[in-house]
């Protein structure tokens, strides 16, 4: 038997706790978005929340379109945390996922806008495959 690979990324047990502490006391905007994503409802693809990517914990992320969507309440609008926002976004953005970042006030009143608009990204990065086309009658 082949030797089995283990993963390339490390999380702390310290990042992995505090994953899933939030997502045991997660918002109300969280609860709202993840009634659309979880199950496989947007779509058909599949939506993790929590998840540790790199120092840093996205609120949601999609693995097959390699898209992460963070929740931004009203304290990320001050200039110190919009300069950490962009270091966060580098840093997520350096693991080759696309970063979505949508405000809580727009999930609480704009759900169906938020879920089309992520639906959008994921379409946009989820790859497709192309089926040969079927011969016609009389090509070889």
């Amino acid at each position: 038997m082949a030797e089995q690979k283990s993963p390339t990324w490390k999380v702390s047990s310290r990042l992995r706790s505090n994953a899933r502490t939030l997502r045991r006391n997660s918002t109300d905007a969280e609860r709202i978005l993840w009634s659309g994503l979880r199950d496989h409802r947007l779509n058909g693809v599949s939506f993790r929340r929590q998840v540790p990517i790199g120092n840093y914990i996205a609120d949601f992320v999609c693995y097959a379109a390699k898209l992460a969507i963070g929740l931004d309440g009203g304290q990320h609008f001050s200039d110190d945390q919009e300069a950490a926002d962009a270091r966060r976004s580098a840093i997520i953005e350096a693991k080759w996922f696309r970063l979505l970042r949508l405000s809580n006030h727009d999930v609480m009143t704009n759900r169906s806008g938020v879920l089309e608009t992520i639906s959008a990204a994921v379409a946009a990065s989820t790859p497709t495959l192309t089926l040969p086309r079927k011969r016609e009658r009389g090509q070889e």
